[in-house]
């Protein structure tokens, strides 16, 4: 029995953590020790060399800066795939982590919520098929008391897809949260609202409203590792496909729809 198990072992398919004593980095490598189709062959973090030989793709959630240098070393062997979800990053990181793609695969989201991103993908349809003349659009998040900024990453995310659908940029629709005599509300305009309390982990909701009919999409994350998983997913995507940099839509195929 016990060869039988070593060899079901090496069948699985390595990967490496960068930022591994991070929450997320420890929160990746524990849905990677879960997975009997996958196992961790490399765990390190800034200014640490790994053996990346050892692995097929790496999940990378550090610094910006040590995301940066983790795409140039890949890049130069040719190898592995990255994912890459640190935030933060400079548009000169970001042109960076762009070059890097010319050599390998690179999938590099803000949030790897597959359901988040699903919702993302579905707002950007709504709204390509809601007239901005007859249906408003409302963007609603919730987070615990301890966020700092508003609105959060991820509302701006979807606001951006409803905006991506009507053909536009979300800078000249975008309403900041109201008070006061705001007067009517500018046709096609795309609202925001934030609301802070308690122990929230996230809600998101789209608000479609007509004179006739209100439609609502939503998602609730109930626990944080979901996005370690998000990412996971997107290793398994990704650690095949041929240079370039992706996102989330890619890895659930909404691109191809």
């Amino acid at each position: 029995m016990r060869p039988r198990r070593k060899a079901r072992l090496e069948r699985r398919d390595p990967c490496g953590v960068s930022g591994a004593r991070g929450r997320m980095g420890r929160a990746v490598g524990q849905v990677l020790d879960a997975r009997e189709d996958l196992v961790v062959a490399a765990r390190f973090d800034r200014g640490e060399t790994p053996d990346l030989s050892l692995c097929d793709v790496v999940i990378d959630f550090s610094t910006p800066d040590a995301s940066v240098e983790l795409a140039r070393h890949v890049a130069a062997r040719g190898g592995p795939a990255l994912v890459i979800g640190s935030t933060g990053l400079s548009d000169d990181q970001e042109a960076e982590i762009t070059k890097a793609a010319d050599k390998v695969a690179i999938v590099r989201s803000g949030n790897f919520s597959l359901g988040v991103n699903i919702l993302v993908g579905l707002v950007e349809r709504a709204a390509a098929r809601l007239d901005a003349a007859d249906w408003d659009i409302e963007v609603l998040e919730s987070h615990h008391r301890k966020k700092v900024d508003a609105p959060s990453g991820t509302a701006l995310m979807l606001g951006e897809a409803a905006a991506m659908g009507r053909h536009a940029d979300l800078a000249e629709l975008r309403i900041a949260a109201r008070e006061g005599i705001t007067g009517e509300r500018p046709v096609g305009g795309i609202g925001f609202a934030a609301l802070r309390a308690g122990g929230i982990v996230g809600d998101h909701t789209v608000l479609f409203a007509s004179e006739d009919e209100v439609l609502t999409l939503s998602h609730s994350a109930i626990d944080r590792s979901l996005f370690a998983r998000g990412a996971v997913a997107a290793a398994v995507w990704v650690k095949a496909r041929s240079p370039g940099l992706y996102d989330m839509q890619d890895v659930l195929g909404f691109r191809q729809a």
